[in-house]
């Protein structure tokens, strides 16, 4: 399996940043600097052309020029200078939508924008920072790693329901039910088109594209990607967009998003999946502006992590938890209503 502009630990050096990346076996020929720009977030072409002439980037254990041109399995190096950072996590005071809360675990309803934990380009802000301001020793799972109380997780760019242990009991007792995919997760999105099938099941592994990988592709190919199975049923038809409830089996990145744009309906306003543009287009001044109005309101893709249900590992007793999609999703599907209503 390849690695993605991994991050490599450092301790006698913290003035760079390590990585190590595996081309794929799928890759095709594409210049060395081009590859790192698709591969290394937040890393301008600047940075990655003065890291090749520095000669901080090496492939197959050699310095190479920015031409030369990446094949399958080459192993690439690199470091790229950047200011010295706290490896610890910082507290920050930034509020937190708490739905539920005990002492073994809260139900947190995260907004669109928020990273959950820190990483790569995003070290401040997230919701690892703030639960390590609000609660004070939350268990941090295997090898200790800096994601205090996180047993799952949701893109930056999805609102949403989240679980969060407080003990090191309740993060194994979820952890496990997450992994046997006893998990109800239930998320609603607004999709471009209607589906065939007003009810269905995709099926398909999901895994890194081998163009970007930051993107994730749908391989039918089962040597390729993780499976995945998401069940969607349409809440509401209105023509050129659908409101869909979608129940995940698995819990693979992307895995919605991915999955709505290989059936050929991508999240509406989804950037990175192709739903930022006017799919079900009609020569209509009015539409046109219309959806560019509801793009605007939207600040990520409509997608909402709406209800989680599981098993509490304290009382082991079912629970179930619910919230309303955001106001301006709402808005937006209220818009589509009355567009469609009054054509």
């Amino acid at each position: 399996m390849s690695e993605d502009f991994t991050e490599i630990a450092s301790e006698e050096d913290d003035l760079f940043e390590h990585y190590r990346i595996v081309a794929d076996k799928g890759q095709g020929l594409i210049r060395l600097d081009k590859y790192l720009n698709l591969h290394v977030a937040n890393a301008s072409r600047t940075k990655i052309q003065n890291g090749i002439e520095a000669e901080a980037v090496k492939v197959n254990g050699f310095s190479s020029k920015a031409s030369y041109k990446v094949k399958p399995f080459d192993i690439i190096t690199l470091s790229l200078p950047q200011p010295p950072r706290d490896t610890e996590i910082s507290p920050e005071n930034i509020p937190l939508n708490i739905i539920y809360e005990d002492n073994a675990l809260l139900i947190v309803n995260k907004p669109v924008g928020m990273v959950v934990h820190p990483a790569f380009g995003n070290w401040t802000g997230t919701l690892i920072n703030a639960l390590v301001y609000h609660f004070q020793q939350l268990p941090t799972g295997r090898n200790g790693e800096g994601r205090p109380g996180l047993v799952h997780r949701i893109d930056k760019d999805t609102s949403g329901l989240l679980v969060i242990a407080k003990t090191e009991f309740a993060m194994s007792f979820l952890a496990k039910q997450f992994s046997d995919h006893t998990i109800e997760r239930t998320y609603q999105a607004l999709i471009w088109g209607e589906p065939k099938e007003a009810k269905g099941t995709i099926t398909g592994n999901v895994g890194r594209s081998a163009k970007d990988r930051r993107v994730m592709d749908v391989f039918p190919d089962e040597s390729l990607g993780k499976y995945a199975i998401t069940h969607y049923e349409v809440i509401k038809s209105m023509r050129y967009v659908s409101l869909i409830r979608c129940n995940l089996e698995t819990g693979r990145t992307h895995q919605i998003r991915a999955h709505m744009k290989y059936i050929g309906h991508p999240i509406f306003n989804d950037t990175t999946y192709g739903g930022d543009k006017i799919l079900r287009s009609i020569s209509s001044g009015q539409y046109k502006a219309m959806v560019e109005y509801c793009f605007s309101l939207l600040p990520g893709q409509a997608l909402h992590a709406k209800s989680l249900g599981f098993i509490h590992p304290t009382t082991k007793q079912w629970i179930q938890f619910d919230t309303d999609l955001p106001e301006n999703f709402q808005a937006i599907v209220e818009k589509w209503e009355n567009y469609v209503n009054y054509q």
